[in-house]
């Protein structure tokens, strides 16, 4: 790392020509590159730009658009100023993108075109393209800001599923800390080619990109994710490094007709996370890659990404595990009954300063440097850590605690099935109980009694799903998770519309 900045995070001097991002474009045309000489001039000109028009160390700059290098390079240039990079989702309603804009204090928000009606009132609003970019634009020499111990970088803000989104304030020893842990853990990764397509406002982007950047690898940089797109862009630049949300691949291998027939023989590993992983999306993801080493990422906004890794005596990690503590982090699961299972608890110079302007939210999940997770995790005999759902997912059936994630791991073994997702739904007597969602693989003939007989079956009766619905895919929301939220209504509306014939 040449520099205590985030901003700063990969060697322009020394990858210099060498291709650090491409932007497919529609593929009709040659692809967009941009070197990494060309990246770090950006970069500067934009943190000159932005201290010649008055803001200063300290301010917080907003971001509000789809991936692209200009959003990557803006992304950079505040944190080199000095300032405070926040990303935030575009897909969110007005009243929140407002919220955030208050609640951050932003000074100025960087735009792209689609997104310039909906930027809150109050900050400047800063184009990331056309002549209002390139009028902010001050190329010439720079003196890249030295962040003070734990100096705040950037904020990310939560998904907001329990409420308005918190913002995180993370610092640039916290994210250098992780880039660094990944170097020394991968070794030389310049030879790669990594595909990026995940939004920028979310943890899972933006430390795939810094990592690869900081290890002069090339990054494929899609706007948003689209299945056909992204399968596309791996054949067409040779991809060999695949991070992703789970879902996003479950996309992909669910347009298995329309992909056939691309080469994927450059893919060598991919890494998903940032939400449950099931057996049946692993054998469904290495059958597209056969040459590829999947392994199951886990981290947090607050808590800091990649906490796991190999195992210090070389034991074989199972493929559904999440990996054995990193060296350098203190790792408990608590609140359970017994050392081995519980919630996920974490200290180490990963984590956040804190939620903007929340103390007591601050204060109810950090204590002592210790980040509650509030993650379920089980721990087996080699030490290896399991993802069992969240503490706030889970839901009582009849006095039984019932973890969506694994009656969904259930069902999506059954022949027949792609992908299933699951959420409570209001139950006569046993007060909630679970609704599935599913979606069949083409040419399935499955019925709802099927499901029901077959997690019955194979599963605790408690935890069966009374409820079965067939849908054409799993909706996501702005982070390219299920959208459990909107199913759950989803689930109680149909129930409704029945009549509320809960006791089945």
């Amino acid at each position: 790392m040449i520099s205590k900045n985030l901003g700063k995070c990969f060697d322009a001097a020394r990858w210099g020509d060498k291709t650090a991002l491409i932007e497919p474009g529609d593929f009709s045309a040659e692809a967009c590159r941009t070197s990494y000489a060309e990246l770090d001039r950006e970069c500067d000109a934009i943190a000159r730009g932005l201290l010649a028009r008055g803001y200063r160390a300290g301010d917080r700059i907003g971001l509000l658009g789809e991936n692209s290098r200009a959003f990557i390079s803006a992304y950079m240039g505040i944190m080199r100023a000095g300032m405070v990079a926040v990303p935030f989702s575009y897909k969110l309603p007005r009243p929140t993108l407002a919220h955030i804009a208050r609640d951050a204090g932003l000074k100025a928000i960087f735009h792209d075109a689609a997104r310039t009606g909906q930027c809150p009132a109050g900050p400047d609003l800063i184009p990331l393209h056309g002549r209002g970019f390139d009028a902010l634009l001050d190329f010439g020499p720079f003196e890249t800001h030295e962040p003070a111990p734990r100096e705040v970088g950037m904020m990310l803000y939560t998904s907001g599923s329990t409420g308005m989104p918190k913002g995180v304030l993370l610092s640039h020893d916290s994210q250098r800390w992780s880039l660094e842990r990944g170097a020394k853990l991968f070794g030389d990764k310049d030879d790669h080619i990594y595909i990026v397509a995940a939004p920028m406002f979310h943890m899972n982007a933006t430390i795939s990109t810094k990592g690869a950047l900081a290890a002069g690898a090339t990054t494929v940089l899609l706007p948003s994710f689209d299945a056909l797109v992204y399968a596309r862009s791996i054949e067409a630049f040779r991809v060999t490094w695949l991070t992703s949300v789970p879902t996003m691949l479950a996309l992909v291998a669910k347009e298995a007709d329309q992909i056939g027939g691309l080469d994927f023989s450059s893919v060598t590993d991919v890494t998903m996370g940032s939400a449950p992983l099931t057996q049946a999306l692993i054998d469904k993801v290495q059958a597209l890659f056969p040459r590829a080493s999947i392994s199951n990422s886990y981290g947090t906004t607050e808590g800091g990404p990649s906490p796991f890794g190999p195992h210090p005596e070389g034991v074989t990690r199972p493929a559904l595990s999440l990996g054995y503590p990193a060296e350098g982090l203190e790792i408990e699961l608590r609140e359970g009954d017994g050392p081995d299972e519980g919630v996920f608890y974490i200290r180490g110079p990963m984590s956040m300063e804190g939620y903007n302007n929340l103390p007591e939210k601050t204060a109810a999940v950090m204590k002592d440097g210790w980040y509650r997770s509030g993650d379920i995790m089980r721990r087996d005999g080699n030490g290896f850590f399991y993802f069992v759902g969240r503490a706030d997912d889970m839901f009582n059936v009849g006095g039984e605690n019932v973890w969506p994630g694994e009656v969904e791991k259930l069902i999506e073994t059954m022949e027949g099935v792609h992908q299933a997702c699951v959420v409570p739904a209001p139950h006569e007597t046993k007060n909630l109980a679970p609704f599935a969602f599913v979606v069949t693989r083409k040419g399935s003939d499955l019925t709802e009694q099927a499901v029901k007989d077959y997690t019955l079956a194979n599963g605790p009766a408690y935890a069966h799903p009374r409820h079965v619905r067939f849908i054409e895919a799993i909706p996501l929301a702005g982070t390219n998770k299920p959208d459990r939220k909107l199913l759950t209504e989803r689930a109680r509306a149909a129930l409704e519309a029945e009549g509320n014939d809960t006791r089945r």
